[in-house]
C-alpha cells in the first residue's frame, strides 16, 4: 500500500539531486548556449584552485567590443586586465569545452612581462 508513494518520494527527490550533478558536470557545460547579440562569450577559463579561476571574457560589439581579465572567486569578481581586440581577432567560438592551455601560456607571458621580462618571477602552474 505505501509502496508507490515512496517510490514517488524517490523519483521526486532525485530529479533535482540529476540536474544538480549534470549542472557540475562537464556535460552540462556543454549544453549552454554561447550568447548572441553582443552579450558577454567566455573565450577561455583557466582553474587556479578549487574555487577561483581566471576567466577572459568578451563583451560588446563593434567599437565598443572589449575582452577582460577576471579573476572569479565565490565571493567576488576582479578585473584583472582590458584590452579591445583588433577586429582580425574575431573567432568563432569554440565547438568543444574551454580548454586552459593556450591561456595558460599567454597568462604566463602576461606575467612574466608586469613583472619586467625576468624568469625568476614567473611561477609555472604547480
Amino acid at each position: 500500500m505505501w509502496m508507490p508513494l515512496v517510490w514517488l518520494v524517490v523519483i521526486v527527490a532525485l530529479i533535482p539531486a540529476a540536474l544538480l550533478l549534470l549542472r557540475r558536470s562537464r556535460v552540462g557545460g556543454l549544453l549552454v548556449r554561447p550568447a548572441q547579440g553582443g552579450g558577454p562569450r567566455l573565450v577561455a577559463s583557466l582553474g587556479l584552485g578549487p574555487q577561483q579561476r581566471v576567466v577572459t571574457i568578451e563583451v560588446g560589439e563593434g567599437e565598443a567590443r572589449r575582452c577582460l581579465v577576471l579573476g572569479v572567486t565565490p565571493h567576488q569578481i576582479t578585473a584583472l586586465h582590458q584590452w579591445q581586440p583588433p577586429e582580425a581577432s574575431v573567432a568563432e567560438p569554440p565547438s568543444g569545452p574551454v580548454t586552459g592551455g593556450g591561456f595558460a601560456l599567454a597568462l604566463n607571458r602576461f606575467r612574466r612581462d608586469l613583472s619586467g621580462g625576468s624568469s625568476g618571477g614567473d611561477h609555472g602552474p604547480r
